[in-house]
């Protein structure tokens, strides 16, 4: 294994195995479970369970769920009843049974289902001897009442978790629940059955093909033409009602259909229509108003031997023609995006998102702090209005061409280079367009405003169209698939009314502040809207419904624009309730929403000015890029949860929020951590557990033994930077029960067996394993991550208690936090010594190179100095040599996770600044895209690889950023309880004419101002102010420069207690001179 993979195996593949949260299996302990009942019949189907009696099924339910089994009527005797109520709606609930079935090559699950139940995601798993687990999940799934047949294929299953292995055998069969919200509901299955399939192969036959009538020298074969040596298949004229028959031959599965029409005589309205008997027939698909050219037909898992087109309605009453079919396999419609995957590859580039061409596309978020809806605006100009939602596209019209973001080079930047308001250019050789995004309004009523701006650029007056276009695509790609799924979105109905586009039943609109020209709709099967648009028109209706979900709209806007003119449009679109009020005329709409866009570049000025960095223009990017983080943390908010992205991750983690929270605080926003942990805190389980993740369904349940220390620490670090003691007395409760529940997983480990025996000894005294730590999701592990924070909390909760005047817990939890700290330094050195290495582990079991782990010991632990040392450097340079060597092109690599960037702030206190820096330099260019200063989880190599980011901006990692960036100015040191300055500023900014000045930084002692400043050649000048009290460690001034101080000043006064690199102050305010040797370099 290389050392790259050592470094990023655990956490990197966790994260692209994109599991919301681990349903684990109920184990298969039935030895003895019964082999398939009864034989196959002719087909090669074996009846699994008919449900005539209910042996052997058994239930698991999480915390705060209820399942229950029991009998009742199936579709011809009894069937299996699912009984649950998710009363957090979180967690999960599992039916299932043991069985000992081996696999043929291709297979298929059969059942029936029907439900009386809200939608939920409905799994359908196997897992084998060795606890391997694959499944079939439908999310959200809406059951019928009526019994409705449910197939699972070989290739529907997905490898879910396990130690791996290929699927060959089935140890336990289960049906999950898992919840989109609370309630309560049932569901019956019936008739679960096995079926052994022909082994999947290619289709090689020629289909025979046959027509109600034929004109002369237009066969029906001409359909299936390769080379067009004929001109396809003609009807004959006369009849209305025509049709066109494939015969596969063999029952076989496909796809769906394209068909190419004749130009001129083409079926406006026609069914595709399925049987195995040539006698009864299923329609499939039913187009209506259709525009011919092309058609795609969705045929998800479609199986038969004929296949029939019935032709209903012609364009123009003269017969119908189609130059060529091809049948697509099934992959063509494996999901909604696979379709338009297809679709969009056979259409110029530009027209679809990106993302179908198969290139990774990037996004920022745009919204107000603390609502819980925001947008996303794409790097190419596309705005999704809402989580999941539609997109707004722009598409230009100028000199007989449709100009797509693939002409051009879309530009990005945020105003002002930090503030909350992204805009994307679109530079061409004749005009400049701007599309420019931001939300304004309170939280719970906020709406997303846009502006499009055009400019001739050109000498000559331009005709030139914009068309705003409303597509049923998100700017989310469809790669993410965490907790949601990314690419398409349905839009069933699109109607314009009042200079509104009202979407969905009227669920949405979309508010032309600009009166449009016009606006025209489409559905799918009437052809996509940017068809029109590259023939420079619109379709001709003003209200569709889509059966299918995929109709698409435009709103147009054409200017004579005179050299150097510029035009302007906005749009209006609520988060919230959608609005009946037609919106102002077209002079008063736009100036107000001028208004508003510079009241909110203001406000988010004025809320993004807590702390004041003027640096170096070599520094801007990283001052730019602290503010810009702290405002997208901001919009993250879901009112007090703090949340790590608007998407994937809309989800309250603690361990993401407490360290968030450590970030917050450090740059003085106190509010919204006090109302975080405030809303937090009540969801913890009665037995003092704090769980891991809360969101809209309520509390999860699944164990994560990092929780527990990360809440302890949150409310201390609160305390540390506000001296609230009310706080604190307020939080005492949930403490101390947290501190009862670390103690009492502990004392699991406190056993005989884990305190003599040899092979246990490097596990004693820690808590449990757990899947907390992300590189141990598929396998609980005894992580190291996990014991450190929980060594922070018992610190934390010590001193708490001392603070709070409660002495009989002062000296237990003393007692705890000390016993847990011996243990803890025991069990590394064992597992250094059992796995033979020289380094901080990850983990006991593995004894794993992880340093991003091993940082929290350093920040936020607080350990450095207890750390057993050479360990702790090698550590270091280990991870320093990797990067180097990872950076130079030394090494292979594909991705990286910037939680990395924790290295840096541990750098700093290990006193390596100039690896910090490197380091720092390096996570900065994995910005993307770089102006809008922010992270996705998972940077690629290779930024058009299509694969899985997480969310973006990813805003525990913005945090991370941050804590990694103010130790460059400040960092406090637990181990002497000091306060250190300066110990991350090059020497390049120390000298540049700007020097560095730092405003309103709080601290532990204070909030901290400081100018640093040459004062000559040989003298560095620094003015300490702000209202700091020097802690009992005093205050170090590290030097900047690479040259050794000869001499330091305070405050006139010569000062005695300083080294080559620093200087130890016990005086503030000060004005400090650090003086060097004359002539050194």
């Amino acid at each position: 294994m290389s050392f790259s993979r050592v470094l990023f195996v655990p956490i990197l593949t966790a994260i692209l195995l994109m599991l919301p949260f681990t349903i684990q299996a109920a184990p298969p302990d039935h030895p003895n479970a019964p082999a398939a009942p009864g034989g196959s019949d002719a087909r090669g189907i074996t009846l699994l369970d008919d449900f005539e009696d209910l042996s052997g099924w058994t239930i698991a339910a999480s915390p705060g769920a209820r399942l229950e089994i029991a009998q009742d009527t199936g579709r011809a005797g009894r069937a299996l009843r699912l009984d649950f109520e998710f009363q957090d709606g979180a967690g999960y609930v599992i039916a299932s049974k043991a069985f000992r079935l081996r696999l043929p090559d291709n297979f298929a699950f059969r059942a029936y289902t029907r439900g009386e139940a809200p939608p939920n995601d409905f799994e359908f798993k196997l897992v084998d001897p060795r606890q391997n687990v694959w499944w079939f999940k439908q999310r959200e799934h809406v059951f019928s009442g009526d019994w409705q047949p449910m197939t699972v294929k070989k290739r529907h299953l997905s490898f879910a978790w396990g130690p791996g292995g290929p699927l060959q055998d089935v140890a336990v069969v289960e049906f999950a629940l898992v919840p989109g919200t609370r309630g309560k509901g049932s569901v019956w299955i019936d008739e679960l059955t096995l079926e052994e399939r022909e082994p999947a192969h290619t289709y090689t036959l020629q289909p025979e093909v046959t027509a109600s009538t034929t004109a002369e020298g237009y066969p029906p074969a001409g359909v299936f033409d390769p080379v067009h040596t004929t001109n396809g298949w003609r009807s004959g004229a006369l009849a209305e009602d025509q049709w066109l028959q494939l015969d596969f031959l063999v029952i076989r599965e496909y796809g769906g259909l394209v068909i190419d029409w004749d130009a001129d005589d083409y079926a406006v309205d026609y069914q595709a229509q399925v049987s195995d008997d040539k006698e009864n027939w299923r329609t499939a698909y039913t187009v209506r108003d259709g525009n011919g050219g092309r058609d795609y037909l969705y045929l998800p898992d479609a199986e038969s031997r004929y296949l029939r087109l019935n032709l209903q309605r012609s364009s123009r009453g003269r017969g119908y023609g189609i130059s060529r079919v091809r049948v697509q396999s099934h992959e063509f419609s494996g999901s909604p995006n696979q379709f338009f995957e297809a679709v969009a590859r056979d259409a110029p580039r530009g027209l679809y998102p990106r993302y179908f061409q198969g290139e990774q596309s990037y996004w920022t978020v745009v919204g107000v702090g603390g609502d819980g809806r925001e947008a996303l605006l794409g790097e190419d100009g596309a705005l999704e209005v809402d989580k999941g939602g539609f997109t707004v596209e722009p598409f230009l019209f100028a000199d007989g061409r449709l100009i797509t973001w693939a002409d051009v080079e879309p530009v990005q930047d945020l105003a002002d280079g930090y503030l909350p308001i992204p805009t994307v250019r679109w530079e061409h050789e004749h005009f400049w367009f701007a599309v420019t995004a931001f939300a304004a309004g309170k939280p719970g009523e906020s709406a997303l405003y846009a502006r499009y701006r055009l400019e001739n650029l050109s000498t000559e007056p331009r005709h030139i169209t914009l068309f705003l276009a409303l597509r049923p695509f998100q700017v989310n790609p469809p790669w993410q698939s965490l907790n949601m799924l990314g690419g398409v979105s349905s839009i069933r109905r699109l109607e314009y009314a009042d200079r509104a586009v009202w979407l969905n039943n009227r669920a949405k609109a979309v508010f032309a502040l600009t009166p449009p020209d016009r606006f025209r709709a489409a559905t799918f099967d009437q052809g996509a809207i940017t068809d029109y648009l590259a023939a420079g028109r619109l379709p001709d209706r003003t209200a569709v419904d889509d059966a299918f979900g995929y109709a698409s709209g435009a709103l147009e806007y054409g200017w004579d624009l005179q050299p150097g003119e510029a035009r302007e449009v906005y749009l209006r679109i609520p988060f919230h309730v959608a609005e009946t009020n037609p919106p102002p005329t077209d002079a008063e709409a736009v100036a107000q929403a001028n208004r508003l866009l510079e009241q909110t570049r203001r406000d988010w000025e004025a809320r993004l000015d807590r702390v004041g960095l003027e640096l170096p223009p070599a520094a801007r990017r990283l001052a730019h890029s602290i503010k810009s983080n702290l405002a997208y943390i901001l919009i993250n908010r879901d009112g007090p949860a703090l949340q790590p992205g608007s998407r994937v991750y809309a989800r309250s983690w603690i361990r993401d929020g407490a360290l968030t929270s450590a970030a917050l605080l450090g740059m003085g926003y106190t509010e919204e951590v006090r109302q975080f942990l405030q809303w937090y805190a009540p969801f913890q389980f009665p037995d003092g557990k704090i769980p891991c993740c809360v969101d809209q369904r309520g509390a999860d349940s699944v164990p994560e033994h990092d929780s527990h220390g990360q809440f302890i620490y949150a409310v201390m670090e609160y305390y540390r930077y506000t001296r609230d003691v009310g706080f604190l007395r307020e939080m005492w409760p949930y403490v101390t029960r947290a501190v009862d529940y670390i103690d009492s997983l502990r004392q699991q480990r406190l056993t005989e067996k884990y305190r003599t025996d040899p092979t246990c000894l490097a596990y004693c005294g820690l808590v449990p394993e757990s899947i907390s730590h992300e590189g141990y999701s598929s396998q609980p592990r005894h992580s190291y991550w996990d014991n450190f924070f929980v060594l922070r909390g018992l610190k934390d909760a010590a001193t708490m208690a001392v603070i709070l005047g409660e002495d009989g817990p002062a000296e237990r939890f003393a007692a705890l936090r000390d016993a847990f700290r011996k243990d803890l330094y025991a069990s590394i050195l064992e597992t250094m010594r059992m796995h033979r290495i020289d380094y901080i582990p990850g983990a006991v079991e593995l004894g794993d190179f992880d340093p991003t782990a091993t940082t929290v010991a350093v920040d936020p632990g607080g350990e450095l100095g207890r750390l057993p040392q050479p360990a702790l450097d090698r550590t270091f340079e280990r991870y320093a040599d990797f990067f180097r060597q990872r950076r130079d092109g030394q090494l292979a690599w594909e991705a990286y996770t910037p939680y990395e960037l924790r290295v840096v702030g541990s750098m700093i206190r290990l006193g390596f600044r100039d690896r910090a820096l490197e380091e720092l330099a390096f996570f900065l260019e994995g910005q993307r895209p770089a102006a809008w200063n922010h992270w996705a989880e998972v940077v690629w190599r290779d930024p058009r690889t299509p694969r899985f980011l997480g969310d973006m901006p990813h805003t525990w990692i913005g945090s991370d950023f941050i804590r990694a960036a103010r130790s460059l100015f400040v960092y406090e040191r637990e181990a002497d309880q000091a306060l250190v300055i300066g110990a991350g500023i090059p020497a390049a900014w120390a000298t540049s004419p700007e020097g560095v000045t730092v405003k309103r930084l709080p601290t532990w002692h204070g909030t901290l101002n400081y100018r640093l400043a040459l004062a000559g050649p040989d003298t560095l000048r620094v003015q300490l102010s702000g209202d700091v009290t020097v802690p009992p460690g005093r205050i170090i001034l590290r030097s900047p420069l690479d040259r050794p101080l000869q001499g330091v000043a305070v405050n006139g006064r010569p000062l005695e207690t300083f080294t080559a690199t620093a200087a130890t102050l016990d005086q503030f305010p000060a004005e400090v001179e650090l003086r060097y040797a004359p002539g050194t370099p």
